[in-house]
């Protein structure tokens, strides 16, 4: 029989620094409470899906399971980010250059491309941007 795993942290040593506290830091941010002004709260639970929601489905856990809780405390996610968003943003304008114009289903692989370089790399970089102001000892 397998022991059972530790609850996952929020904290993590950050190379020879004080340890990143992100409940503490989103905390300072007031991150709650500028979700709740521009009514995000309200449109998740609108949605479905609220705190108890979030409990039962163990949404919590799948994301430490996929190691996006210790990405946020990681000091080079926001450096993996921001090259991944840079790549992105520079594939679009790459693969209009580079696809020919032959035909419309070809120009339409161009717009589809650049469309979605443009937003996932603009995702990437804010991103990025946010978890590097959540790493911030402030």
């Amino acid at each position: 029989m397998a022991t059972p795993k530790p609850p996952p942290s929020v904290t993590k040593k950050n190379s020879g620094t004080a340890p990143i506290k992100l409940l503490t830091r989103m905390g300072q941010l007031k991150l709650l409470s500028k979700a709740e002004k521009a009514g995000l709260l309200s449109a998740a639970e609108k949605s479905g899906l609220s705190l108890s929601t979030i409990e039962k489905l163990g949404l919590l856990s799948k994301a430490e399971e996929l190691g996006v809780l210790s990405a946020a405390t990681d000091p080079g996610t926001p450096g993996s980010l921001l090259t991944l968003s840079l790549g992105l943003l520079l594939l679009g304008p790459l693969f209009v250059y580079l696809v020919p114009e032959d035909n419309l289903g070809e120009v339409g692989l161009q717009v589809v491309v650049a469309l979605l370089s443009v937003v996932g790399g603009s995702a990437g970089f804010a991103a990025s941007s946010f978890v590097s102001n959540l790493q911030k000892s402030n």
